[in-house]
């Protein structure tokens, strides 16, 4: 595994897991306190119109919280991979019907094109530059039709200091960076969400391989 993954498979993945949402309710409540609208409203903006029964995998699941606001949208056909052994055993109690294993974003354990919809929330911005094509390449070889996103904005590159750390957080713009990678990647939908409490911004994006 990279530092990264496996600063997120140690203890200080366990306390990540432990500050984090734990509830359905805690994760829409964060959502409105960040942006004033929470993260069931967005769902519902971007996905509402795919098929209940397509496939998707969440790539960095946690607990599988995010899943499970999918799942009460009404899709059953769920999927998660997580480094953190430990957020994977907490999975179990919070979840039903969803199936998350452990896994790492620069080698999912999934054949090409075995998802209709594979997202990450989160989870590209602890992401090393250097490692970056190879994760956004995975996640396109697991994708046959749409990539979804909700990670940290800047125009630019940017490392951010996380926790004392230098090396484990950036933000950019992402879906950018996707359709730079891959030609045949179309831009659905992507939108802009300012934090209320100051002027860190966050992007979500829904991408279709044309």
């Amino acid at each position: 595994m990279s530092k990264q993954a496996q600063a997120w498979a140690s203890e200080f993945g366990i306390e990540y897991t432990n500050r984090n949402p734990m509830t359905m309710e805690d994760m829409d409540a964060l959502y409105v306190r960040l942006y004033g609208v929470s993260r069931t409203e967005i769902n519902n903006e971007f996905i509402s119109g795919l098929h209940r029964n397509c496939k998707v995998l969440e790539v960095g699941s946690n607990v599988g919280i995010q899943l499970s606001l999918l799942q009460r949208m009404g899709f059953t056909n769920l999927y998660g991979i997580d480094v953190s052994s430990y957020a994977i055993e907490l999975s179990k109690n919070k979840t039903k019907d969803i199936s998350i294993i452990q896994g790492n974003v620069l080698d999912i354990p999934f054949k090409d094109r075995y998802f209709d919809l594979v997202f990450t929330s989160g989870l590209l911005i602890h992401i090393n530059p250097n490692d970056l094509r190879v994760a956004l390449a995975e996640i396109y070889r697991c994708s046959n039709c749409y990539i979804w996103g909700a990670e940290y904005f800047a125009e630019e590159y940017t490392q951010i200091n996380y926790r004392g750390n230098d090396d484990l957080l950036w933000k950019a713009n992402f879906p950018k960076i996707f359709c730079k990678q891959f030609k045949d990647l179309k831009v659905v939908k992507s939108k802009i969400y300012k934090y209320l409490s100051d002027d860190n911004r966050d992007t979500f994006y829904l991408l279709e391989k044309q």
